[in-house]
C-alpha cells in the first residue's frame, strides 16, 4: 500500500490487519527465537489468537533490562533472534543513556520494513524525491541516522551526508548545496542557528522548508518548536520518535503540530496505566507498549518503551487519519520524572518554561538530594531540590533581569520556588545529538 492509503485505512481495517500482521508474528517466533518461544508457551498463545485483545491479555510485557541481561548472558547478541546468524546484514547499537548500551540485528527484510516505516514519515512531513535530505550526524551505530539517510536515498532524494563536520561547514554545505530538509535533534538545530548567528550566516536565504527532528521531546514542545522555526526563517518543523530497538515509531501530524501518529501499519500499540497496568482511556496520560509487526528478525512483544503519552479522544483526527494519535508527543519517560516537594516535574515541561522566557538560550537542570523512591524523599527525610543555570542569548543586556523572569515563570507553571542562575555566554555545554541538560546528584 501507498502511504496515502495507509494513512485513509478505517479503524476496522486498521485492526484487521494488525490481527493478521500479529498472527504471522507469533508463527514466525513460535518456530525458531529463542526468547520469546518459551515465553509464549507458557502464556498459552502457542494456537495463536482470535483477537487483539486475547494478545494483549495473554503475551506477557517486554523490559528493556530483560533485553539486557539477555545479552550479559548470551554475548554478544542474546536470544532474540529468529533466524541463524548469517541471515542478519545489518548492526546497530543503542546509545546507553539510560544504562548498558544494547545490540540489535536485521534481516535485509526487516531492515526494508524500517525503511518503509521512515518513508511514511518522509510523506507525512511533506518531503518527497524533489528534495535535498542533510543528515547533520557523524554516523556512529545508532539506528535512526542510518534507516532515515538509506529511506531519503530510496525514495529518490538527493541525500548529503554531514558526518566529520564542524557546525560552521555543515550550514556551509546546508546553503551551498540549496538543503530542502534537515533531519537533526532538536538541540542540534538550535545549536546550528545558533552558530549560524555567530558566524554572520543569513539563514533567511536557506532553501530549508522541512526541519523533522527525533530523538528528544522538543519538536513536540510548543516554546521548543516555535523558537526553532524562528530562528530557520522559512522551515516548518516536524517531530517523529522511535527507538533503536523497536525502528520509527511515529510521525508529525500534517494538520496538527505537537501530535504524532503511531505508524499501526508497523506497530501494535497500547497505552496502558504503568501503576495498575490497565488500559488508558482517551484523554489519559500513560506508558506506550509496542509489539514490531514487522521486524520479524529481531522482534519485541508488548515492549514497555517508558515513553509517557496522552492519546487523543477522538478517533479521527482532522488530518483523515485513524492511527492512534498522541497529544503532545512524547511528554516524557516514566523513570525521568522528579518530584520537588511533592510536586511532579518532568523535563519537557521544564523544556517549555525556559524557552517561552525571551532572551533564554542553553540551560541545565541540577537534581540535589532526594532518594529514588516515588516521593523522591532521601534516607533522611529530605526531598531533592531543583536549580537551573541558564545562559543569556549572546545579544541579552540584563542577566538578572532574566533570572528574575525565569524564576517567576517556573514558580508560576508548578507554584515552587526554584533558584535560577545566569552563567556567562558559552559557558554550558553544547550537543551535537542528545541534549545531557539533566544531572543528578
Amino acid at each position: 500500500m501507498t502511504p496515502a492509503e495507509e494513512c485513509s485505512l478505517s479503524r476496522d481495517e486498521i485492526e484487521a490487519r494488525q490481527l493478521e500482521k500479529l498472527q504471522l508474528l507469533l508463527r514466525t517466533v513460535l518456530g525458531g527465537n529463542p526468547f520469546y518461544s518459551a515465553r509464549l508457551r507458557t502464556a498459552g498463545v502457542d494456537a495463536g489468537i482470535r483477537d487483539l485483545g486475547e494478545f494483549s491479555r495473554r503475551v506477557p510485557f517486554t523490559f528493556k533490562q530483560e533485553l539486557i541481561d539477555d545479552q550479559t548472558r548470551n554475548p554478544p547478541y542474546g536470544t532474540d533472534l529468529t533466524y541463524p546468524l548469517e541471515h542478519y546484514v545489518r548492526f546497530s547499537q543503542t546509545s546507553g543513556t539510560t544504562g548498558k548500551p544494547m545490540r540489535w540485528l536485521d534481516t535485509a527484510e526487516s531492515w526494508n520494513w524500517m525503511l518503509d516505516s521512515w518513508t511514511r514519515v518522509f510523506h507525512a512531513a511533506g518531503a518527497d524525491a524533489g528534495d535535498r535530505f542533510f543528515f547533520p550526524f557523524s554516523f556512529g551505530p545508532f539506528l535512526g541516522f542510518w534507516t532515515a539517510f538509506e529511506a531519503a536515498a530510496r525514495m529518490g532524494g538527493l541525500t548529503i551526508p554531514g558526518g566529520g563536520m564542524s557546525s560552521s561547514a555543515r550550514l556551509q554545505v546546508i546553503l551551498d548545496n540549496d538543503v530542502t530538509v534537515v533531519c537533526a535533534t532538536p538541540t542540534y538545530a538550535l545549536r546550528l542557528a545558533q552558530v549560524a548567528q555567530e558566524e554572520k550566516l543569513d539563514l533567511a536565504s536557506a532553501k530549508v522548508r522541512r526541519i523533522i527532528v527525533g530523538g528528544e521531546p522538543g519538536g513536540s514542545i510548543p516554546a521548543t518548536r516555535t523558537l526553532i522555526e524562528k530562528l530557520w526563517p522559512g522551515a516548518r518543523l516536524v517531530d517523529h520518535h522511535g527507538l533503536t530497538e523497536i525502528g520509527p515509531v511515529s510521525y508529525g501530524c500534517p494538520q496538527r503540530p505537537g501530535v504524532l501518529h503511531v505508524l499501526e501499519s508497523a506497530y501494535f500499540a497500547e497505552v496502558i496505566d504503568p501503576q495498575s497496568l490497565e488500559p488508558a482511556g482517551p484523554g489519559e496520560t500513560g506508558e506506550l507498549v509496542l509489539t514490531t509487526l514487522g521486524r520479524l528478525g529481531s522482534p519485541l512483544l508488548r515492549y514497555r518503551s517508558g515513553d509517557l503519552v496522552r492519546r487523543s479522544e477522538h478517533a479521527c483526527c482532522q488530518c483523515g487519519t485513524h492511527e492512534l494519535a498522541l497529544e503532545g508527543g512524547i511528554l516524557g519517560r516514566t523513570d525521568d520524572m522528579v518530584v520537588v516537594r511533592g510536586v511532579n516535574i518532568f523535563p519537557s515541561a521544564v523544556e517549555e518554561v525556559l524557552r517561552s522566557c525571551e532572551g533564554t538560550g542553553e540551560f541545565a537542570v541540577e537534581i540535589r538530594g532526594g532518594g529514588t523512591g516515588p516521593d523522591g524523599v532521601g534516607p533522611d527525610g529530605a526531598g531533592p531540590e531543583m536549580n537551573v543555570r541558564i545562559e543569556p542569548e549572546a545579544e541579552h543586556s540584563d542577566p538578572a533581569g532574566l533570572e528574575g523572569r525565569v524564576e517567576a515563570a517556573l514558580r508560576k507553571a508548578f507554584m515552587l520556588r526554584v533558584s535560577v542562575a545566569a552563567v556567562a555566554y558559552g559557558t554550558l555545554p553544547r550537543f551535537e545529538v542528545k541534549s545531557k541538560r539533566w544531572t543528578r546528584r
